[in-house]
């Protein structure tokens, strides 16, 4: 069984970092394709899915959001089963639960949808104030 933990969010100003980390057990980041999403307050009432923010495929190729361009990095420790989203010049917008996903897939993975992961993280608050 597969299963995902975030961790690494937090309160912080505008303008700055944070680095989320997303620590999976029973597969390796390898042999997957796994993404971050995002979900800001208020959408979940509305039933609406988390929002893909970046991915990388089972070869490394990473794919990010038109909105998070330029300010977010998605990497992977491969050895250490690790999954990680760096952003960069946070918004107030950026407000949101950040969560990880992985997909059952070796190939181009693009920006992974969340109702196509097989696997889905608790996710971990980040809260940017202005």
């Amino acid at each position: 069984q597969v299963q995902l933990v975030e961790s690494g969010g937090g309160s912080v100003q505008a303008g700055g970092s944070l680095r989320l980390s997303c620590a999976a057990s029973g597969t390796t980041p390898s042999t997957y394709c796994m993404g971050w999403f995002r979900l800001a307050p208020g959408k979940e009432r509305e039933g609406v899915a988390p929002e893909g923010v970046a991915a990388v495929g089972a070869e490394g190729t990473t794919t990010y959001a038109d909105s998070v361009m330029g300010r977010v990095t998605i990497s992977k420790d491969n050895a250490k089963n690790t999954l990680y989203l760096e952003i960069h010049s946070l918004k107030p917008e950026d407000t949101a639960k950040y969560y990880c996903a992985a997909k059952r897939f070796k190939g181009y993975c693009g920006l992974l949808r969340w109702n196509e992961a097989n696997y889905w993280g608790q996710g971990t608050q980040v809260t940017v104030s202005s």
